[in-house]
């Protein structure tokens, strides 16, 4: 769990479009950590990962907690809902069915999850990616039962794939010094690491039937407002941010050499770190009076760690970049995901249902 831009969304197709011989939808399968997450958490009651109490998701549909890391929408969402695709729900949902599947996907991502099954550990309870590809391969199954094979075959070949961890492996493990990792690795031989697991998890996804698949790197994690307290000076932490950058520049390098190697495949790989650094560092450029702390905080007490209702919010949610110490506003993901609309060219071809708009976010002094 933390802020990480490892920014997961989708390929442009349009909610409803069919696949040729197989009556059903193109739908996302999303695995993640928190940035991601829509409520697997919420379900694992042991986690220390969670979002489920006020005053998480207060900008989001009845204001109430749904398993978001957020105050409001994740960039996932935000994507997905300008494109017209449907948002996958979370894997642990007690409603989720086959049938609910075949019309929305799935969503695996998992706060404190990481590319490393050792990652988060000590938040006891989390889906490392290894787990979250165990988990989607019982769904698998599932649709075999209900539509058969060659359905099932053409289903999940057609359907778009989102893979976004890594703040996590750096942020909680490697950064840390209770974890063996950190003493086991220097920055080039751990940043090796991920890239050889990520290389053989991505290869798995491909055997399972992943054709378009996105992976997002990192953004620059050392400016974080948890990363920030932690340091002397308030300053980002650069060696931190140096990490990020290099595991950017490695996955690129990665999925370019998987393209070629895997049969059929279109990966791509987005790397935001650019974009999310100049919001950071040129706030009052897009709108922002804040990028250095989070709006919800338990008064001058840091790092708070999470947001609960005893946290005070800012007055406006809108003008914060940051809405706890690690995860960004509804408002900044926003404009990251517009920006990745962009960059990346995704377009709209449903016409008929319009995206949902930003929430009306109303100022808040008195939480």
């Amino acid at each position: 769990m933390k802020f990480h831009l490892s920014l997961f969304v989708i390929i442009g197709i349009t909610f409803g479009i069919k696949l040729e011989g197989c009556q059903c939808k193109v739908v996302q399968f999303i695995f993640g950590d928190s940035l991601s997450d829509v409520g697997n958490n919420k379900y694992l009651s042991k986690s220390l990962a969670q979002a489920s109490l006020p005053w998480y998701g207060i900008d989001f549909g009845n204001g109430l907690p749904n398993g978001r890391f957020s105050n409001g929408r994740t960039v996932a969402d935000i994507i997905g809902d300008n494109m017209g695709l449907p948002r996958p729900p979370a894997f642990l949902d007690p409603s989720l069915t086959e049938d609910v599947i075949l019309e929305n996907g799935v969503n695996y991502a998992s706060g404190g999850g990481g590319i490393l099954n050792e990652t988060g550990s000590y938040f006891i309870q989390r889906f490392s990616l290894y787990k979250q590809i165990e988990l989607f391969q019982g769904t698998q199954e599932l649709i075999r039962s209900r539509v058969g094979k060659d359905e099932a075959e053409k289903f999940f070949q057609g359907a778009r794939y989102v893979v976004a961890l890594g703040s996590n492996d750096f942020i909680n493990n490697y950064l840390m010094p209770v974890y063996s990792d950190s003493w086991t690795y220097n920055d080039e031989t751990f940043v090796n690491y991920l890239m050889g697991t990520l290389r053989e998890q991505l290869k798995l996804l491909h055997g399972l039937g992943a054709r378009q698949l996105m992976v997002f790197g990192l953004g620059p994690m050392g400016c974080i407002p948890l990363q920030r307290v932690l340091s002397t000076s308030g300053d980002c932490q650069d060696r931190t941010n140096k990490l990020a950058m290099r595991f950017n520049q490695a996955g690129s390098k990665l999925i370019d050499e998987l393209q070629k190697q895997l049969p059929n495949s279109s990966y791509r790989f987005g790397d935001a770190y650019d974009v999310v650094n100049d919001v950071i560092s040129n706030p009052n450029k897009y709108g922002f009076q804040n990028s250095d702390s989070p709006c919800c905080s338990f008064g001058n007490i840091r790092p708070a760690l999470t947001c609960i209702p005893a946290s005070k919010l800012c007055k406006d949610r809108s003008k914060y970049v940051f809405w706890d110490e690690y995860h960004p506003s509804d408002r900044a993901n926003e404009l990251v995901a517009n920006e990745l609309i962009k960059k990346f060219g995704f377009m709209r071809s449903d016409q008929t249902n319009p995206p949902s708009p930003s929430p009306a976010i109303a100022p808040s002094s008195n939480h």
